[in-house]
């Protein structure tokens, strides 16, 4: 057995549950629960801005950052593949009344400086107020660079934007980045958020907490993040039960993301491997990883045999169809987590070894 799907699916270890059962508890609607005013307080620090914001869901996150930050009518650009775009169910649209303007991505994950310049509106009453930049980091697991993180803030600052990071999976972009820059990933995560007005930090992800995000802001800006909180349904009482898990593992699970991308680069060594040996995998390809996440590509014929195979012997993975303009093909999605070891994806590339085209 064998979860591939998300890094969502881990299990909190047996130290996370037990901070979760000692966790002093009050009110959060009241402002006094003592462990996620801890929380808020060391994320805050961490990353470098005034005051942070725990809410169920990185969606919810986002979606308060946005309504936080535009006013009905506003305009916010995003990227084409963002979640903010295209994977939060419309919400900015729906429930903020902000009008998304979406860029294609470039190859490498980034939007084009000068795409997003060109984006932005004129002042005149025909147009949408264009008032945020949204950057997403990781994308697909993907890492934006630090030099592109800052330009973009130099650029939103120049223009008179606020901008915003979907950092759900900031951390995994703050440990593929440290080596390079000779930081700590603790420090590489701060130097990655200067220049931006929020960041959305999913705690849920790779992190390995059960549930919840933050968002980290000014202490003006989190003040009126906490009434769109109320609003969209998102005050919690005893959250502590919650935010302890999120303090564990913001002290302990940050590091330990390197594990993952080495784990990512195995296993897709592994699948190039058997895609060079192995006759029945001839249209794998597989996508190298840049942190947790393998993408491999392959026909759907080929996909229409492997996936059940995979699912009888309990490997889960998600997998989608897409178009492109010579051909159809099927994306399997295999990422790596704190629940993923080293012998589990060793099984999984045996079992694909021993795969035949029926």
């Amino acid at each position: 057995m064998a979860d591939f799907r998300s890094d969502t699916v881990t299990q909190p270890c047996t130290a996370m549950r037990q901070a979760m059962h000692d966790a002093a508890l009050g009110d959060d609607v009241f402002n006094d629960d003592p462990t996620t005013l801890e929380l808020q307080r060391y994320a805050a620090e961490l990353l470098g801005f005034e005051d942070a914001l725990f809410a169920p869901s990185g969606t919810q996150t986002n979606l308060i950052a946005m309504m936080s930050h535009c006013q009905r009518g506003d305009e916010a650009i995003v990227g084409q593949q963002w979640h903010t775009y295209k994977w939060e169910a419309g919400g900015m649209a729906v429930l903020g009344s902000i009008q998304p303007q979406p860029l294609e991505l470039q190859n490498d994950g980034t939007l084009a400086l000068s795409d997003i310049a060109a984006a932005i509106k004129p002042d005149d009453p025909h147009f949408a107020r264009t008032r945020l930049i949204v950057i997403e980091n990781t994308v697909g697991g993907k890492v934006l660079p630090l030099r592109y993180m800052r330009d973009v803030a130099a650029l939103a600052r120049e223009k008179g934007l606020k901008c915003h990071i979907d950092g759900a999976r900031l951390m995994n972009a703050a440990v593929a980045l440290a080596e390079e820059h000779q930081l700590s990933p603790k420090q590489m995560a701060r130097e990655l958020c200067q220049g931006y007005d929020s960041v959305s930090l999913c705690l849920s992800k790779g992190l390995g907490c059960p549930v919840g995000s933050l968002l980290l802001g000014s202490t003006e800006f989190i003040a009126r993040a906490k009434r769109i909180r109320k609003m969209l349904g998102g005050g919690m009482r005893q959250t502590g039960v919650l935010t302890a898990a999120g303090l564990y593992a913001l002290k302990h699970n940050i590091d330990r993301l390197a594990d993952d991308h080495q784990n990512a680069r195995y296993l897709a060594d592994g699948l190039v491997q058997l895609a060079d040996s192995h006759g029945a995998l001839q249209s794998l390809k597989v996508i190298a990883p840049q942190t947790n996440i393998v993408f491999t590509d392959m026909s759907p014929a080929l996909a229409e045999q492997l996936l059940p195979y995979l699912a009888e012997h309990g490997i889960k993975v998600t997998a989608s169809r897409y178009q492109t303009a010579q051909h159809s093909a099927m994306r399997l999605r295999w990422v790596c987590h704190l629940d993923i070891s080293r012998s589990q994806i060793e099984h999984t590339l045996a079992l694909v070894g021993e795969f035949t085209v029926k």
